[in-house]
């Protein structure tokens, strides 16, 4: 699951069956364009949508709900180009970091035509599958409605190189909206659906809502931009399968607030990170390999009571630039 990004349902079956989990997921993590440069009605370079965080895995690229790298606006017809390179302290996706607390690089790759679009990013990572990297693909359509930017997409998550029986390929389908309210307010929501996430045999939605408000440029230092941002969202699962112990993941809020400073194509975000998944849900839900005793038993679920801090409040700095 996107989780996974190592959203990542590692299933308690497979811990009980003695299967060895490696994964401190400390990786590179390349990924997703936050900016969505050519949005087909672009009247604003700035979006909350990226505080809802559908779609490709934003890694160090992205993660701040607001899309705040000024592009230029361009023609509906035009071809677009965008690619992105960061750095985090963290890689936090949708609450749960996918690097076990550890930093993270990445870049990511956009082109865009009228109101479509398709992107790809590359991500090295440390999964208990041992794929190579982490490879996405997406696309889709950026009409409006209104004054509402749309973005209806989809993306599909490859880890070549697993060892045998991993497979953890899926994909995941998406809408969002994004409108602006005002002159510095900017309002998203939007809905995530995976027919068989990480290949757990569970479906899995996500829907989720943000904003962010751009500080006036007149009280900032010249050529310097600031929006604060926040953004909340729900998870939910359908039962996995039988092998990995036939139950459903366990559902969870997640909720994210910040800010992200800009200077030219230089972007700073800064931001807090939590979910309300207890200690003992945040194994079942991760499969942390660096698990704890000591928690609350449950036969079917986490018979050993195992704890894991994956899904805890965390505190995340991310620096990239945008290399158009």
């Amino acid at each position: 699951m996107r989780v996974l990004h190592q959203e990542v349902c590692l299933s308690m079956r497979r811990m009980r069956e003695g299967r060895s989990i490696t994964a401190s997921i400390a990786s590179l993590a390349l990924t997703l364009i936050c900016a969505f440069a050519d949005l087909a009605t672009a009247q604003t370079s700035d979006s909350a949508a990226n505080s809802i965080i559908l779609g490709a895995r934003g890694g160090p690229t992205v993660g701040g709900p607001v899309r705040s790298i000024p592009f230029e606006e361009r023609a509906a017809d035009a071809f677009g180009f965008s690619a992105r390179a960061g750095m985090a302290s963290d890689y936090i996706y949708r609450g749960v970091t996918l690097t076990s607390h550890k930093p993270a690089v990445g870049a990511a790759f956009e082109t865009t035509l009228n109101k479509f679009y398709a992107a790809a990013t590359v991500t090295s990572v440390n999964l208990p599958s041992h794929p190579a990297a982490e490879l996405t693909f997406g696309g889709g359509l950026r009409p409006a409605l209104g004054s509402i930017d749309l973005d209806l997409g989809w993306t599909y998550f490859a880890y070549p190189g697993e060892l045998p029986g991993g497979g953890t390929e899926y994909w995941e389908f998406l809408a969002r909206g994004d409108t602006k309210i005002g002159d510095q307010l900017r309002v998203a929501g939007g809905f995530a659906y995976s027919p068989n996430v990480s290949n757990t045999g569970a479906w899995s939605k996500f829907a989720a809502f943000g904003f962010g408000v751009e500080i006036p440029k007149n009280t900032l230092p010249p050529n310097f931009t600031a929006v604060l941002t926040a953004g909340a969202g729900y998870s939910w699962f359908g039962n996995q399968k039988d092998e990995f112990g036939g139950f459903p993941l366990p559902s969870y809020l997640t909720w994210n607030a910040g800010v992200t400073l800009g200077r030219g194509n230089i972007r700073l975000d800064l931001r807090y990170y939590d979910t309300n998944l207890s200690k003992e849900s945040c194994f079942v839900y991760t499969g942390d390999p660096h698990a704890m005793t000591g928690g609350r038993i449950d036969p079917v679920t986490n018979p050993e009571g195992l704890t894991s801090r994956w899904c805890s409040a965390s505190l995340v700095a991310k620096l990239w630039f945008a290399l158009n």
